[in-house]
């Protein structure tokens, strides 16, 4: 079954006249960024699809480094606000961590920051590195943060390490995008998603037992 995913740039709408040449550029980079990456999107590429001419671009933005790093900030700013409130949810830590899982995702695409993380010209730039370094940052903190609550609750056990665990969740979702895409199938990402919870609640059970024997 076919993930879904809130914060997917959509076309620009070409005839709205809320949407100036500016906005219009920085969504037509989003979507072509997800699809074809830094080095393969092109000026022209991003021109045809915004429907904003070459003089109205370079008005905007210096070049493609510049508009590309627009673009990526506003995909991570995005992406931090699903994945916080995801994490501001209700509930046990495994909870917590289960619903921002289970946030909708389109798995055959891949992850908007992820895939970015590949092109050697964006690792190469500090300047579009750094949102994309900064994403990732905060979802393994906030990870780190919700495991070490559950630990210091007794929701798990005191031998879980946050760190090395919120670092395992962060790479298990970037791992199943890569499988996904690479067999044309969501099951290998949904059954990496729901092994990890699996696990989180076997840690649950031995954190009861713990509980249990100190009394």
């Amino acid at each position: 079954m076919k993930s879904t995913v809130s914060d997917h740039p959509a076309k620009p709408d070409l005839n709205s006249k809320e949407g100036d040449s500016r906005e219009r550029l920085i969504a037509s980079t989003r979507e072509l960024l997800w699809s074809r990456g830094y080095i393969g999107t092109s000026p022209s590429a991003i021109q045809a699809r915004s429907g904003v001419g070459q003089g109205s671009m370079y008005h905007h933005f210096k070049g493609k480094p510049e508009l590309a790093l627009a673009a990526i900030e506003r995909n991570v700013e995005e992406l931090m606000h699903v994945a916080e409130s995801r994490f501001a949810s209700q509930g046990t830590a495994i909870e917590r961590i289960s619903a921002y899982l289970h946030a909708p995702r389109d798995a055959m695409r891949g992850c908007q920051a992820g895939r970015l993380v590949q092109d050697p010209d964006v690792i190469a730039s500090p300047e579009l590195r750094k949102p994309l370094t900064d994403l990732f940052e905060f979802v393994r903190v906030q990870l780190a943060h919700i495991l070490s609550t559950g630990i210091e609750s007794g929701e798990f056990d005191q031998n879980l390490d946050p760190i090395a665990t919120a670092d395992m969740i962060a790479s298990v979702i970037q791992g199943g995008y890569v499988l996904a895409r690479v067999s044309r199938d969501t099951a290998p990402f949904n059954r990496a998603i729901a092994a990890t919870i699996d696990m989180l609640k076997k840690r649950a059970e031995l954190g009861q037992l713990q509980r249990t024997a100190t009394f």
